[in-house]
């Protein structure tokens, strides 16, 4: 049975992915976020449902605990087959760290989304990487705002800076891989996540990861549906306190 680990694993989202993969390909599902309590709340709905599912906390700043979360969920089931990378921040780490427009960016406002966004997925991938080219099969998928690249959102310079850093490196990377069976795709969202907007629903967005996983055929997703009247304001995948 193939297992897919969400990094940064929400109610939402992350969940929707998880029980997206069971349903269509009786995935094992390891959640990875920093909120134990919350990831083992998940884990236990989707063992309610007859999914094989396990709960691994660790902070994606923290590299360290990620290598080890994820070093636990290929122990835990065998191997991981599919990564999905989606760390969002929280409305309390807003308040610590702001998002900073274009103009007023600075090295010190982008260092903590390189962390969140960039590095802690250069982890991940370095940690699941080497066993999927050993078998010769896998997926990697990493996610972020449409502000990485399709569309342009200069309120929010510092997530973009980092998020676009992650799609270059995604772009790259499943260019360098195509011949070792291993396919990695980025999805940028332009969308609310949750906002009651149909093609915004957790399920249905989620219906993406898994025709990226089977179809293996481009390596970027743009997913685009904001209101006509839309200007900026944080997505609902923030709003998890």
């Amino acid at each position: 049975m193939s297992t897919i680990a969400i990094v940064g694993a929400g109610p939402q989202l992350g969940f929707a992915i998880g029980a997206k993969f069971a349903e269509k390909g009786g995935f094992n599902v390891a959640l990875v976020a920093r909120r134990e309590a919350q990831l083992e709340a998940m884990a236990d709905r989707l063992r309610s449902a007859g999914v094989s599912a396990a709960a691994f906390a660790a902070d994606v700043t923290d590299r360290p605990s990620l290598a080890k979360a994820l070093a636990g969920a290929e122990e835990y089931f065998g191997s991981v087959d599919v990564l999905e990378y989606s760390p969002a921040p929280t409305l309390s780490d807003l308040a610590d760290r702001p998002l900073v427009s274009a103009a007023d960016l600075t090295v010190e406002a982008v260092l903590p989304a390189l962390e969140t966004n960039f590095f802690g997925a250069i982890t991940a991938v370095r940690q699941v990487l080497p066993g999927m080219i050993g078998r010769g099969a896998g997926t990697i998928i990493g996610t972020s705002g449409a502000g990485s690249g399709p569309m342009v959102v200069p309120q929010v310079a510092n997530a973009n800076a980092a998020n676009a850093a992650m799609r270059n490196w995604l772009l790259a990377l499943n260019e360098s891989l195509t011949d070792r069976g291993v396919h990695v795709a980025h999805v940028a969202l332009g969308a609310q996540i949750g906002s009651g907007r149909p093609n915004s629903e957790p399920d249905v967005i989620a219906d993406l990861y898994w025709k990226a996983h089977v179809e293996r055929d481009v390596p970027e997703i743009f997913h685009y549906d904001l209101p006509e009247e839309f200007e900026f304001q944080l997505a609902d995948k923030f709003r998890t306190d």
